[in-house]
């Protein structure tokens, strides 16, 4: 990827952007939430009431950051496609170009379904890893530091509360990534046997006949397509069991911040508005470490492929060189 040096930059600026942008969005809001309670506890008191006006001038700037949001997350979305369409691209190119000059006791060893696979399932998973994960990534982490420092700035004991989920969940993250690594790889490596054997079978049905090895070929399929079931299921379980133990463990932070922020408001130490901002920056600061989750789940099934690919791309050329007769 480093031939994309430059768009990948104009990525991450727009990407940056657009994150930093959605993150100044709630404190807006606060603020029109602030005016709309001052408004009512002001007209209780035979006060001038609710000054519906500056609250639409607020709204209409919240707005606005927000249609700039959108926009800096379209174009980083469209950066990205393109390079990740490029770099897959590249790859089977190259792999176009390498299978040429591989020797042939190579293919002998291998089915023809377990390397086209590495030309189309392990590719395709990389493209779509390339294509989501690498921007998540990136607006995932400015979020959370944007979020934290947001919160700091409403209140520092709020933010204490809420950042106590950290270690837990950077705990659950370990140890999921610790036992799903290993079943994402073994995923990927059946998936190019079953892929050979269905080949391999496929184009020899003739000979799969007259030998009467039907039962044979069954049996065999079977026992592979069961490994891929399993190794399937148990990197999707893994993967899987992350986010509702993640939301469970988010929402006891956001409980905890909202006694706290209850009783802060009744000491007058933090304004409503700033409140109803906090509970949103909680929501956008579980939901990072959410996302980073995801990401790392689809990062060790792209390494794994990457894995496969590149292992295809370094094996040893045949000698293309022609040595001159002996006279």
């Amino acid at each position: 990827m480093k031939r994309y040096r430059l768009q990948l930059v104009v990525m991450m600026v727009f990407a940056v952007g657009s994150t930093i942008f959605n993150i100044v969005g709630p404190k807006v809001l606060g603020k029109a939430t602030t005016e709309l309670y001052e408004g009512l506890v002001s007209k209780i008191s035979g006060g001038a009431g609710i000054d519906f006006g500056k609250i639409g001038e607020i709204l209409l700037f919240a707005l606005g950051l927000y249609l700039i949001s959108s926009a800096f997350s379209f174009i980083q979305g469209f950066i990205m496609t393109g390079i990740s369409n490029q770099v897959t691209y590249n790859l089977r190119k190259d792999i176009s170009v390498k299978i040429n000059k591989i020797p042939l006791k190579y293919f002998e060893s291998r089915t023809h379904g377990e390397i086209l696979s590495r030309i189309t399932n392990d590719i395709d998973t990389l493209q779509t890893s390339i294509n989501q994960s690498f921007t998540q990534l990136i607006t995932s982490v400015t979020m959370l530091i944007g979020v934290l420092i947001m919160m700091l700035s409403i209140n520092v004991y709020m933010t204490v509360a809420a950042i106590l989920i950290l270690p837990i969940s950077m705990m659950i993250i370990g140890k999921v990534m610790k036992h799903s690594q290993k079943y994402f790889q073994q995923q990927q490596k059946y998936l190019g046997e079953v892929n050979g054997q269905v080949e391999e079978i496929y184009s020899g049905h003739n000979v799969v006949k007259a030998f009467n090895k039907e039962e044979d070929v069954i049996r065999e399929f079977e026992k592979t397509n069961e490994k891929l079931y399993t190794t399937g299921w148990r990197s999707q379980f893994f993967s899987g069991m992350m986010m509702p133990i993640m939301q469970f463990v988010g929402n006891l932070g956001y409980v905890m911040v909202a006694l706290l922020g209850g009783f802060l408001v009744i000491k007058e130490k933090v304004m409503v508005g700033d409140i109803q901002a906090f509970f949103q920056y909680i929501r956008n600061f579980t939901q990072p470490i959410q996302q980073i989750a995801q990401v790392t789940n689809m990062l060790q099934s792209s390494a794994a492929a990457a894995e496969r690919v590149f292992e295809f791309l370094d094996e040893e050329e045949e000698d293309q060189t022609v040595e001159n007769p002996v006279d």
